[in-house]
């Protein structure tokens, strides 16, 4: 009856939630894809400049990842930034950035475009302007193979048990608001989760379908936690500082266009995201 209890709980915690990300993407689909009539200064600084700077977190697999021994970019939207630049008739400049920093470095305007799999976040959609998304993932939990404190997703919000999120990712504020008897634990670099894991300071952290496949594929002690049921999925999308309806659109008739002619689903097979891919 307690196992019932808990996934119900984080069901009600966040159909209320879903529901209002899914009302604010709507209303910011509404909003971004007519051009607007007056300044568009981003997209005529990028035209003038030649460049388009597009902010990257590298070290996210499979979507952003600095290679830690050639220092080449790899993932998912680094081959999509390419295609975007390509399409713009523009040079490419990659910035980096984190989830962290996101919203200070568009606002500050160190980068024109967030191309990292951003999840739109209602926090992050008050302050930034997001394209349609194109990738959507729910929270899956990792734990090792043979942990005797977590072996079901029933087992996490349990007395005694510490879970681990990355601070800044989307995982912490809803992990927050979901756990009641578990002790959440924020990550901040150059402390790693897993490392944090393999230690024995948490018991499991939670994380998106990108970053397990980075574990599932590199590591043999790693085990997937998948929730019983959809727990919180978020969509992924493309992220602008307000301001210039222009530059949006351009951003979000870029995705409409890789969904459309198969460069996103091309993309996502070759770094192994096929399973998140949202097509419209």
């Amino acid at each position: 009856m307690r196992t019932h209890s808990f996934v119900e709980r984080l069901r009600r915690t966040f159909i209320a939630s879903a529901a209002a990300l899914a009302t604010a993407a709507a209303v910011m689909a509404g909003v971004a894809l007519p051009a607007a009539a007056g300044a568009n200064p981003v997209l005529e600084r990028v035209r003038a400049a030649g460049t388009v700077r597009v902010c990257i977190w590298p070290d996210y697999y499979g979507i952003s990842l600095r290679n830690p021994r050639t220092q080449q970019l790899v993932g998912l939207d680094i081959d999509l930034s390419a295609e975007f630049a390509r399409d713009l008739g523009l040079k490419l400049q990659h910035v980096d950035s984190s989830f962290a920093t996101l919203i200070a470095d568009l606002q500050a305007d160190r980068c024109d475009v967030a191309m990292f799999a951003v999840g739109m976040l209602p926090q992050r959609m008050e302050r930034l302007r997001f394209s349609r998304p194109y990738l959507q993932s729910d929270i899956y939990a990792i734990t090792t193979k043979g942990n005797r404190v977590v072996q079901r997703w029933e087992d996490i919000d349990k007395p005694g048990v510490a879970v681990a999120v990355q601070a800044g990712t989307f995982m912490e504020p809803v992990m927050a608001a979901a756990l009641k008897q578990a002790r959440l634990v924020r990550v901040t670099p150059p402390a790693t989760r897993e490392r944090e894991l393999e230690a024995g300071r948490v018991d499991v952290f939670m994380t998106d379908f990108p970053y397990s496949r980075r574990l599932l594929d590199n590591g043999d002690w790693a085990a997937l936690i998948a929730p019983p049921q959809p727990f919180h999925v978020l969509p992924y999308a493309y992220a602008v500082k307000p301001g210039d309806a222009a530059w949006l659109a351009q951003v979000d008739e870029f995705v409409g266009r890789i969904q459309r002619d198969g460069r996103l689903e091309a993309a996502a097979r070759r770094h192994g995201l096929a399973p998140i891919v949202r097509l419209k």
